[in-house]
């Protein structure tokens, strides 16, 4: 048996775009990204951390999962300027790169 998607779920789905690491670049200066593993959904754990699902959360913090964005990631983004999907959490921007088709 599938599990229906939350109400909360499908609507950050609806509010997560693509978006390019220049239009992000502000955002960064101002310390409010976030990264989120590829490995994670990111509208789930854009869910949990809208949901203040803690101890969740801090298991992904604790294993790099989510993290703010680092200066050497940063970096990384600016030079290959991959494709990236961003949903906001505020006060956080999530972002996560696309995954290669």
């Amino acid at each position: 048996m599938t599990q229906e998607p939350s109400t909360l779920y499908a609507k950050l789905l609806g509010e997560t775009a693509s978006i390019t690491w220049k239009e992000l670049e502000p955002f960064f200066a101002k310390g409010a990204l976030l990264w989120v593993d590829p490995d994670l959904d990111l509208i789930a754990a854009a869910e949990a951390m809208a949901t203040d699902e803690g101890e969740k959360v801090a298991a992904w913090l604790a294993a790099d999962k989510v993290a703010k964005l680092s200066e050497t990631r940063a970096l990384d983004l600016f030079e290959r300027d991959p494709e990236l999907w961003a949903v906001v959490v505020s006060p956080w921007i999530m972002i996560q790169e696309r995954a290669k088709v």
